[in-house]
């Protein structure tokens, strides 16, 4: 077994890779959550914001776009993997994903070390900047949903840590908006955002602010909204998307316990969480993130890339994608996890009834065994091909 990730080793990390010495290492003071991981008992070290945000540099690449602010996920079937995830025994090590606040219910279930969110659009990292600040101010829950919506948090935060999140969202269902409590909010969020070693520009600022506005002006019914492209009416909203279950009818999400949120919520704290601007088929992001694992001497659990392969098969990009996976230390068992939508596609057969987005895995070791030999005949063979039943029986892997 590997030792588990001190902060001797992201000293070491921050060193030999010339970033920063080693007092920007471990400079926080985080209390680890009531539950620690199970997977390397010990709590995850923490980095300084400078060294956070040398971090971020060194790993970022140049931006590029998509046709969506993404401030919320639109894959209704996201959590419909977890027992699998838990059954298979991923947990622990390093994971990695896209997108904005989905990847923090895979990180509270799987209990990585470390955690990079990969993003080809600068602004899913200023979305990320935005949930950062909400987590630094909110212990509980309920104080995380109050920031984030732009409620007045009730009297005694504590009494709500053990509440369901049905509870908690009829809370802030029926809890206005308080216009003095928003413009504070606005101005500590701002320094916040500005605090951890990441330049911000006055449009970043600007971008941040609308970013919370638009979670603030739709509450809980705020959808994914894309441009130039139909919104869909089976669009989950963030509502849904919080109270949603995995295959066995549990809620699942990171909200769902005060436990989930507080492992997350640690974990940002120690500046653990990195988002990072990439591309997937990139040259430098991805392969970068396998550099400072293998310096850190972890390896991959979990890759989380959503549908971001449909397009990257119809630009021509797959095998470059592949590429940069393989080049990623990956523990055995670690998975790729992925949506699917079936819009215009034949049916998946992982399709849960009432649900128009499909969540699947499948080995990270199987997927580049196929590649290497002859190649996916298809997107559709890529997202079917050893995909893993999520109710299957399997023996547990624990990722060190």
């Amino acid at each position: 077994m590997r030792p588990p990730l001190v902060s001797r080793s992201l000293a070491a990390l921050l060193v030999v890779g010339g970033l920063v010495g080693t007092s920007a290492v471990v400079r926080r003071s985080v209390p680890p959550p009531r539950s620690s991981p199970s997977v390397g008992a010990t709590s995850p070290a923490s980095l300084s914001d400078s060294a956070f945000g040398a971090l971020v540099a060194r790993i970022s690449e140049a931006g590029g776009s998509f046709d969506t602010d993404n401030l919320v996920s639109n894959e209704d079937a996201y959590l419909k993997v977890m027992g699998a995830l838990t059954r298979l025994g991923v947990r622990g090590g390093a994971y990695v994903g896209v997108g904005p606040d989905q990847s923090f219910s895979y990180i509270a279930r799987i209990r990585p070390r470390i955690a990079f969110i990969v993003d080809i659009r600068r602004d899913n990292l200023l979305v990320h900047l935005l949930l950062k600040a909400v987590f630094h101010r909110a212990p509980t829950r309920v104080e995380y949903l109050a920031g984030l919506f732009g409620r007045r948090p009730p009297g005694d935060p504590a009494a709500w840590r053990d509440r369901d999140v049905t509870d908690l969202v009829a809370w802030l269902n029926t809890t206005p908006v308080d216009p003095s409590y928003v413009a504070r909010l606005h101005e500590e969020i701002a320094r916040d955002a500005a605090s951890h070693g990441i330049p911000l520009s006055e449009r970043d600022q600007t971008t941040i602010r609308r970013f919370h506005e638009a979670f603030i002006a739709a509450g809980p019914s705020l959808r994914f909204h894309s441009y130039g492209r139909q919104a869909w009416a089976y669009y989950p909203t963030w509502e849904r998307l919080a109270r949603e279950t995995d295959l066995e009818g549990h809620e699942a999400s990171f909200l769902a316990t005060d436990d989930a949120y507080e492992f997350v919520r640690h974990l940002e704290e120690a500046n653990l969480i990195v988002p990072v601007v990439g591309d997937l088929a990139g040259q430098h992001a991805v392969r970068e993130i396998g550099d400072v694992l293998r310096r850190m001497g972890l390896s991959l659990s979990a890759f989380y890339a959503s549908n971001v392969e449909f397009y990257l098969w119809r630009q021509g990009q797959f095998d470059a994608w592949a590429r940069n996976l393989a080049s990623l230390p990956a523990a055995p068992g670690a998975v790729v996890i992925r949506s699917y939508f079936r819009n215009r596609a034949r049916p998946h057969p992982s399709a849960v009834p009432g649900y128009h987005s499909v969540q699947t895995l499948q080995e990270v070791a199987d997927l580049l065994r196929v590649q290497a030999a002859s190649g996916f005949a298809s997107y559709y063979d890529l997202v079917t091909r050893d995909a893993i039943p999520l109710e299957a029986r399997r023996a547990n892997r624990a990722v060190r």
